[in-house]
C-alpha cells in the first residue's frame, strides 16, 4: 500500500475515535446521568482530556493524513515527486501534535481513574469529597458504597475514563504508526505518486 493511502486509513480511523472521545468527556459533565452543580463535578472533567486532547486536537492530523493521498505532487524545484515527499514530512509533525493531545488524554483519564469520583460521602452534612485513595476502590468495589450519590456514580467514571484512556491509547498508536510511515513516504517517495512512471498510474 502506498503511504498516502495507508495515512488516509489512518485518518480514518482516527475520526470516529475523537467524535467518541469528545462525547465521552461530554457525558463526564454529568455525573451518573444527572444534572450538578460545578463544585460536584471530578476536577478532572474540567481538563477536557477527551475534548480537547484526544478530540479537537486530533480532528488536526486525521484531515491531513486523509487528504495525502490527493495531495498534489507535481512540479516541485524540478523533482516530480519532492511535493510528496514534502506533505509526508509535513504530515508527522501533525502526527507529533496528535500523540501530544493523546497523551494529554491519557494522563488526565488515568489520574482520574486512580483518583475517583467525586461523590456525596456524607448526606447530613452534605459534604461532596474524593472518598477514596490510590485507586483502592478499583481493588475493592466494597469501598463503592462510600459514594451515596449520584446513583451509580463509580461505574459512570470508571466506564467513560477508561474509554476515553483506551481510545487515546489507541490514537496515540495510530499517531505514532504515521510518524514512521512518514518517514519512509519522506525518504522513498510514495510509491503510487501522482507524476511518478510513463503510464500516469496514481
Amino acid at each position: 500500500m502506498c503511504a498516502g493511502g495507508f495515512a488516509k486509513c489512518l485518518g480514518i480511523c482516527l475520526i470516529p475515535l475523537a467524535i467518541a472521545c469528545i462525547l465521552c468527556n461530554i457525558l463526564l459533565f454529568f455525573p451518573g446521568g444527572t444534572i450538578q452543580d460545578s463544585d460536584h463535578i471530578t476536577d478532572q472533567v474540567f481538563y477536557c482530556g477527551g475534548l480537547l486532547g484526544s478530540g479537537v486536537l486530533m480532528i488536526f492530523p486525521a484531515l491531513v493524513f486523509l487528504g495525502l493521498k490527493n495531495n498534489d505532487c507535481c512540479g516541485c524545484c524540478g523533482n516530480e515527486s519532492c511535493g510528496r515527499r514534502f506533505a509526508m514530512l509535513s504530515s508527522i509533525l501533525f502526527a507529533a501534535v496528535g500523540v501530544v493531545g493523546a497523551g494529554y488524554s491519557v494522563i488526565i483519564s488515568a489520574v482520574a481513574m486512580n483518583l475517583g469520583p467525586k461523590c456525596l460521602t456524607d448526606s447530613t452534612n452534605g459534604t461532596w469529597s474524593f472518598p477514596f485513595n490510590d485507586g483502592d476502590y478499583l481493588k475493592d468495589t466494597s469501598l463503592w458504597s462510600r459514594c451515596l450519590e449520584p446513583k451509580d456514580i463509580v461505574h459512570w467514571h470508571l466506564t467513560l475514563f477508561s474509554l476515553l484512556l483506551v481510545m487515546g491509547l489507541v490514537q496515540a498508536a495510530l499517531c505514532a504508526v504515521q510518524v514512521v510511515n512518514g518517514l519512509l513516504g519522506a525518504l522513498c517517495g510514495d510509491c503510487c505518486g501522482c507524476c511518478g512512471g510513463s503510464d500516469g498510474a496514481v
